[in-house]
């Protein structure tokens, strides 16, 4: 019926370019820029400076449109970093951990992805000899193609009034039009319930009971977290009752390679357990969480998959240009 992947946007500002001074890269991972992304072209992505066409700071408005507007680090289309808070501008330390600070759980940020459905990924990664990974998700992948998502304040949308906490609704996935409809607490990104972008025959309602954990910060390698809920109400049109349990564990760190760019990362694998009608649903999901940029990448299993690492994937997503 539904099947919910983990994802995450990151702010966004206007284009701006840069070039190098040399045909040798200036970098080759994330790790080797003081703005933690290493663009596609080998280049480093500046910490600061970031600017619209009309030539000023290109901002996101803070969630109730009168906080003061987060400044994006980067001027480019996406996958910038941003301002958390009013004390400066988030800039990727590389240490490992992500702190609060450095996740972004806002309405009124977007992002292009690349999307392919029903492919062969490779998860895995290769295994470095500090223990770190490499995973390298540029593709092409068969039926690529690229979405603009976002995330968009609830207020006014015909289900708000019955998730007064939520901070945001953006689309679960590729292939279906239901939105998640989550709440930020600072700590954590919370799933409050999914419904369908209108109301009225076949219409989705459903609300998550205590609402489901999707991501915990600070976070570092060996960190976990699950939650289990009660989800009930429509799914299209018709009366839902059924438990889902998410268990997440950061099990993996090192840089991986999306159309964007070479990012620094760590791992996030989950599996989602299902139970409806006394039948049990598995499915996989592989988040890749950069600091201050949240996720740049995330893969997500057929159901019924039982490697936490598969090679077949339902859907793959890539932060791009």
């Amino acid at each position: 019926m539904l099947r919910l992947t983990i994802s995450a946007l990151v702010a966004s500002a206007a284009v701006v370019s840069w070039a190098c001074s040399s045909t040798t890269p200036e970098c080759r991972v994330g790790a080797d820029c003081a703005s933690g992304v290493c663009d596609s072209s080998g280049s480093c992505s500046p910490v600061s400076g970031g600017r619209g066409d009309g030539g000023g700071d290109a901002r996101v408005g803070g969630p109730d449109g009168r906080t003061p507007g987060h400044e994006a680090a980067v001027g480019v289309d996406t996958g910038s970093p941003v301002q958390v808070g009013d004390s400066g501008v988030c800039v990727p330390d590389n240490n490992g951990v992500i702190e609060p600070s450095e996740y972004v759980m806002l309405a009124g940020l977007h992002a292009n992805y690349e999307f392919a459905d029903n492919v062969t990924v490779d998860t895995a990664g290769v295994a470095n000899s500090d223990g770190s990974r490499t995973w390298d998700l540029t593709g092409p992948y068969a039926g690529d193609h690229t979405v603009f998502v976002t995330t968009n304040a609830p207020t006014g949308q015909w289900f708000s009034s019955n998730y007064p906490g939520a901070t945001y609704t953006t689309p679960l996935s590729d292939t279906s039009n239901l939105l998640g409809i989550f709440q930020g607490t600072g700590s954590t990104l919370l799933l409050q319930g999914v419904a369908s972008p209108g109301s009225g025959n076949g219409e989705t309602e459903l609300t998550y009971a205590p609402p489901a954990d999707f991501i915990t910060v600070p976070m570092k390698m060996g960190s976990t977290w699950t939650s289990k809920s009660n989800v009930t109400g429509l799914a299209e049109g018709l009366v839902a009752n059924y438990v889902e349990q998410y268990t997440s564990k950061v099990d993996a760190y090192g840089s991986i390679k999306v159309p964007y760019g070479t990012f620094s990362v760590l791992e996030v694998q989950t599996t989602l357990v299902r139970t409806m009608l006394g039948v049990t649903t598995t499915v996989q999901s592989l988040s890749y969480v950069a600091e201050c940029f949240g996720p740049v990448a995330s893969a997500t299993s057929q159901s019924n998959e039982t490697d936490t690492h598969f090679t077949n994937a339902a859907e793959v997503r890539r932060l791009t240009p």
